[in-house]
């Protein structure tokens, strides 16, 4: 198994389709290996980003089956789960355990908008049903659930909670945690659009989204930034800003799709009721695309 550290920049990786809706592993193999090329230094598969919404449970062990094999223990590939009951939630923690898992994020119950008491509870169960490190998603502008210092204080004593991915998209919620916690959770920025304050303000790394389409920049802007040069890391930051803005819309899939699809390493096909960009929108979204291409950063 990969070493797991929680530090450096982690891929939500997307979920490519062929046009009949099939998974393209082709494609998501030409994709990671750009990551790892690239440098990366672990990544996400079936999360928000990765189509998790559409895809069934076997396809998700599928997707890690596939990406361990063709992987083989140079980075450590994370699986995300997103389940509606708790059972269902400590069932697949078993599983991709089994599946060679190096790691789990864990988002809040789905579709039920669980209080605070509810959720520490469903956090524990699927913690205490799995020795794998568990990364838990903080993501109250998209799941209705802000994970709060407080109930954090209820998970600290599970060994198996190591690290959360910060989505509050609030930069004083990591001092926070930092100034309750101290090192006890690792914390990954999960915001394109505040990544680097994120890194200055104490965060291990990042939880990215665009690097799904530059995963050059986006680790030459993180090793300038923790390398202490933010010239280079602004300079990168600046030009990346539009195409970080893509992040931070509901039809993210479409729009970072579109991107990777522009630089040769994913398709542009969804799911259903996800549909493809038509008129003004389709030209806007594909100009901030081709702009950002155009105008690309020297990275040496």
């Amino acid at each position: 198994m990969a070493e797991l550290n929680w530090k450096g920049v982690y891929p939500a990786v997307l979920t490519p389709f062929k046009e009949n809706g099939e998974i393209d592993f082709d494609m998501f193999a030409k994709n990671t290996e750009a990551q790892i090329k690239a440098g990366v230094h672990g990544i996400i598969i079936a999360g928000s980003l990765g189509d998790a919404a559409v895809l069934d449970t076997d396809e998700k062990f599928e997707l890690l089956t596939f990406a361990r094999q063709l992987i083989a223990g140079r980075i450590p590939v994370i699986l995300n789960i997103a389940e509606n009951t708790t059972k269902n939630a400590v069932n697949f923690a078993i599983k991709a355990k089994e599946l060679g898992a190096d790691g789990l994020m864990l988002l809040p119950p789905m579709r039920y908008r669980a209080d605070d008491r509810e959720v520490v509870t469903y956090f524990k169960a699927v913690a205490h049903a799995t020795d794998l490190p568990i990364l838990i998603y903080n993501n109250p502008v998209d799941y209705s659930v802000f994970v709060s210092t407080d109930m954090f204080d209820e998970l600290k004593d599970c060994p198996t909670i190591v690290a959360v991915k910060e989505s509050t998209r609030d930069l004083t919620n990591i001092t926070r945690m930092k100034n309750k916690f101290g090192d006890r959770f690792h914390i990954l920025g999960g915001v394109d659009t505040i990544s680097l304050e994120s890194l200055v303000v104490g965060a291990d790394g990042w939880v990215f989204g665009l690097v799904d389409a530059f995963p050059n920049e986006t680790v030459a802007m993180y090793n300038h930034a923790v390398n202490g040069d933010y010239e280079k890391a602004l300079e990168i930051y600046r030009w990346f800003m539009p195409l970080l803005e893509l992040d931070i819309h509901p039809k993210l899939i479409q729009y970072i799709k579109l991107a990777a699809t522009a630089e040769g390493i994913s398709t542009p096909h969804l799911r259903a009721p996800r549909l493809p960009l038509v008129g003004e929108e389709a030209e806007r979204i594909n100009q901030v695309i081709a702009d950002g291409i155009a105008s690309r950063p020297q990275l040496n």
